[in-house]
């Protein structure tokens, strides 16, 4: 479409004389257009001089504008140093001019208008850049290079507005100027930093200084590390040392929006990226709330801007409801969450608005209406700007003036007084409420006495900051737990809590933007004493919590295993892998445990989900943990190996506190040695690969650990080699193993490795379980491991779930006995009593005498896990824990469970005694 048929409005001529003599310069001027140049004319002294300059250009240019400003920035990059200066200066006007036609006419949106200033600058300083540089290099300055548009190294790093692609109509641009110090010989070091230095102050001024022709761009260049000490072109080693140790939120918010527009793009690039921690932090970031509402008021302190509305004079940039309430509102919450959703790592503001939005932050309504009220505002800047080409964001502080805005805008001037008003407000409302939302005051007394008086030693109040915002939090804090069925009890367990928190202030702020949280932490205190001290070490999977999907359904075993390889596969470094694995099990971990505290699953479901969690971590990891050991020792020889998981893991059932049993079959193929930088005989390689796969799960690295790992279940115990070859592995389980080892074969399960070895090894297990099931010795023998289980392990008491006579080990032993006999390919429980049943060897009331016995202590035992990492005391745990356990196991008091749990137990132990016949007491 041409001009022309794209045009829907045209301003009001505020000065019709001023606006009639513009247009007399013009001819062949479609008269269509006509009024769009009076009323652009009278408003703007300025673009009516633009109109009489670039008269003979403008005309053709308005055919087709996006070709006009295509054949702009063709131009520029074929100029010579000797004329740039005044060329940039000419396309400025035209650019200037065309964009105000464009922009005023509603030929092209917002985002075109501010994306046509943005490439002008871009252009702007790339030639200024690439000819400047030339010129050092020809002057024997800087050594040559084979791209001169790489301009020796030196790269330009566009912040703000202009990184964003959003510059406003008289807008100055904020340039970071860095060179890659690695092209270089360290002892031209300073040299060549003072050339780049020189090619950065004439830059500044080609650019800046007003000449014959005006300026192109005020160039700001005190966005670089500590400006007031620093030569306005760094090395990118230099920078990269002062973000890591000195860096500043107010500088990670201005990195979201920073990109390379100028220069050697490679360098800037890689500085970019080695800026992501520093930028994007891999928990949620909730104290950069505080820190960018400090940065609010300390503009309004210095701009003198707080109060109430008022129109005249009123920043429509800065003041109340203005541009940076919604840029600060957007960037604030990308750096709260864009370390863990690369989907927020976005410039623009309406990009990030609309990531805020698919990523679960921000209301679509809230964001719609932000962007609509952010693209009024900046049409109000862009007219405030085109009066006089000044760098302005005041509203008319006379009538005159308002006469004039609305003039431009096309309206009234009470209309104009009104929208502007109303879109401030509406902007201060869904804004101000996240950065310092009202809080109801809360009475305090001095409950807690000598308890919170210690809070004030603690590590996590070490810094007033810290202390700052806690006190905002103790006043609900201190209510909630007072609302607590026991309440000092809560307290004390809170107090464990806040003691082992090594830090506070990402942790209070935190709890201080989502009060949901201090409700949890509070309940898993007054609950589960060792889930709390859980937390106070690994606080960063709160972060879950908010995360969004928190307490959706559960994704299953398959869901969890490609979620974590995406998450490692991202990832190119070994030992970063193995710590995002650790934290993102730990959240996945932390969920199931809330979701068990707060009755969303069962303690059964419970287990299976920590099953599903241990199964995704191997099998995540496992391809991981291969491509590292392969880089020194080459690929696996034969056919590869397989991770079975055994007992609890193979089973499909784990508590919090379980470590897992595994063990390693390969399958060599015949190859007697590894092929790579130091090959390894393959039983070797196998040995130290599974060795790998135990360190990489078991290390303590700064996430802690996953899991630990025992691997006495493999073919000869302690005694065997830790990985087996399948040969051996079937002459073993065939000619050599005990009967024990054939019952843990009943729940041997694949995790990881191999796929069709894992099938064969499935195939084999069942072969061995149909076999060996029908030994003359089978109840003789799992009668003497009982006996010597009761000799070796005593119960820990009548609280004792696990050890004791039809107690979980007891009968899990014996389900396993049922399995092998049944040649049962079945690996939990309940499925392989019922194989015993099937097989006529065990009548449905004896099963359910052993299933029931099996899930109510399976209850008390995983709850036990998760509220004492340990066994189950009574006497020593608070009401909450007493009726999660109550709970879990529907029984009205402990007394009651203490029976049942004895009755079941006792039936459990006289079926398994009666089952086992004469074996049990010969």
């Amino acid at each position: 479409m041409s001009f022309i048929d794209r045009l829907t409005r045209c301003p009001r001529p505020y000065d019709p004389d001023r606006g009639a003599d513009a247009l007399s310069h013009l001819t062949d001027l479609p008269a269509d257009i006509a009024p769009l140049i009076v009323g652009t004319a009278g408003c703007s002294p300025y673009l009516a001089g633009l109109i009489e300059k670039e008269a003979g250009w403008i005309v053709p240019a308005l055919e087709d504008p996006e070709a006009a400003v295509r054949e702009i920035l063709t131009q520029i990059p074929r100029v010579t140093l000797q004329d740039l200066t005044g060329h940039l200066r000419q396309c400025k006007r035209r650019i200037a001019l065309i964009t105000a036609l464009a922009d005023l006419g509603g030929v092209w949106p917002l985002e075109t208008v501010t994306q046509v200033l943005t490439d002008f600058a871009d252009a702007s300083v790339q030639a200024a850049l690439v000819q400047l540089v030339a010129a050092e290099v020809a002057r024997g300055k800087l050594p040559g290079g084979d791209d001169p548009a790489l301009a020796g190294g030196m790269f330009a790093l566009a912040m703000g507005k202009m990184g964003a692609g959003e510059l406003n109509y008289s807008s100055d641009i904020d340039l970071i100027c860095l060179f890659d110090e690695t092209r270089f010989d360290p002892d031209d070091y300073h040299a060549v930093r003072a050339s780049f230095i020189r090619v950065t102050r004439k830059m500044a001024a080609m650019l800046s200084d007003v000449r014959e022709g005006g300026y192109v761009f005020r160039t700001d260049l005190r966005l670089r590390p500590d400006a007031s000490s620093t030569p306005v072109c760094l090395s990118a080693e230099t920078a990269e040392r002062y973000y890591e140790s000195l860096g500043r939120t107010w500088e990670r918010a201005a990195y979201i929006k920073a990109r390379t527009c100028a220069g050697d793009n490679g360098a800037g690039a890689r500085f970019l990226k080695a800026l992501h921690p520093f930028v994007w932090r891999k928990h949620f970031d909730f104290a950069a709330i505080q820190d960018a509402h400090d940065m609010r008021l300390k503009i309004r302190d210095h701009k003198g801007l707080h109060g109430e509305l008022a129109l005249e004079g009123h920043n429509i940039k800065l003041g109340r409801g203005g541009i940076r309430e919604i840029e600060f509102f957007t960037q604030t919450r990308q750096l709260i969450a864009g370390g863990r959703d690369d989907r927020l790592r976005v410039r623009g503001t309406k990009a990030g608005l609309t990531a805020l939005v698919a990523t679960g932050w921000l209301a679509e309504v809230d964001a719609e209406t932000l962007y609509d009220d952010y693209k009024y505002h900046r049409d109000i800047e862009h007219r405030l700007q085109m009066v006089n080409d000044q760098q302005t964001h005041h509203l008319p502080s006379d009538v005159a003036g308002f006469e004039r805005l609305a003039a431009f805008m096309d309206t009234e001037v009470a209309a104009l007084r009104q929208e502007i008003t109303r879109r401030c407000t509406e902007v201060h409302a869904l804004t101000e409420g996240f950065f310092a939302p009202d809080a109801a005051p809360v009475v305090m007394d001095d409950w807690g006495g000598d308890v919170v008086a210690g809070w004030r030693n603690y590590p996590a109040l070490r810094s007033a900051r810290a202390v700052e915002i806690f006190e905002r939090l103790k006043p609900e804090i201190l209510a909630k737990l007072r609302d607590a069925s026991k309440p000092d009890e809560a307290l004390l367990q809170f107090d464990g809590f806040l003691a082992g928190l090594p830090a506070g202030v990402q942790l209070f702020s935190l709890f201080e933007a989502n009060p949901q949280l201090t409700q949890l932490i509070v309940d898993i205190a007054a609950t589960a004493p060792a889930l709390a001290q859980y937390l106070s070490r690994n606080a960063g999977v709160f972060d879950a919590v908010i995360g969004g999907a928190f307490f959706n359904p559960w994704p299953g075993e398959a869901a969890l295993q490609s979620e974590l390889s995406a998450a490692l596969a991202a990832l190119d470094d070994y030992e970063t892998q193995l710590i995002t694995a650790r934290r993102w099990a730990k959240e996945w971990h932390f969920r199931i445990g809330v979701h068990l505290l707060r009755g969303l699953i069962t303690a059964e479901v419970a287990g299976s989900q920590y099953a599903d969690l241990a199964g995704a971590v191997v099998a995540g990891l496992w391809p991981v943990i291969v491509s590292e050991f392969e880089t020194k020792h080459g690929p696996m020889p034969g056919r590869g190996g397989v991770v079975l998981g055994m007992g609890s893991l193979g089973a499909g059932r784990l508590n919090a506190e379980s470590d897992l049993d595994l063990i390693m079959i390969y399958d060599a193929q015949g190859v007697d040695m590894s092929e790579g930088r130091r090959p390894l005989a393959t039983r070797a390689y196998y040995a130290r690969l599974t060795q790998a796969l135990v360190t990489a799960l078991s290390a303590q690295m700064s996430e802690g650990r996953l899991y630990e790992v025992d691997m006495r279940l493999r073919p000869s115990g302690r005694a065997g080699p830790v990985a087996t070859s399948f040969d051996s592995f079937k002459h073993y389980q065939t000619q050599e193993a005990w009967t024990w080892e054939h019952l843990a074969l009943t729940r041997a399960r694949a995790i990881a490795g191999n796929a069709e070895l894992a099938g064969q090894i499935e195939e084999f297990r069942q072969e061995v379980l149909a076999t060996k099931g029908q030994g003359a010795t089978v109840l003789s023998d799992v009668a003497d491991m009982r006996r010597r289980i009761s000799e070796t392990k005593p119960p820990q008491g009548a609280w004792d779930p696990k050890i004791g006579p039809g107690r979980l080990q007891d009968i899990e032993l014996f389900a396993q006995m049922a399995c092998l006999r049944a040649g049962a390919a079945a690996r939990d429980l309940t499925g392989q009593v019922q194989a015993g049943v099937a097989d006529g060897w065990l009548n449905a009331a004896d099963a359910q005498a052993l299933t029931g016995a099996a899930g109510l202590m399976w209850r008390v035992q995983a709850v036990a896990r998760l509220l004492t990492g340990g066994p189950l005391r009574p006497d020593e745990i608070g009401e909450g824990a007493k009726r999660l356990i109550l709970r879990e196991t529907d029984c009205q008091d402990l007394d009651a469970l203490a029976d049942q749990m004895f009755v079941q137990a006792r039936d459990a132990d006289a079926v398994i005694c009666r089952m086992l016949g004469g074996a049990d007491d010969a």
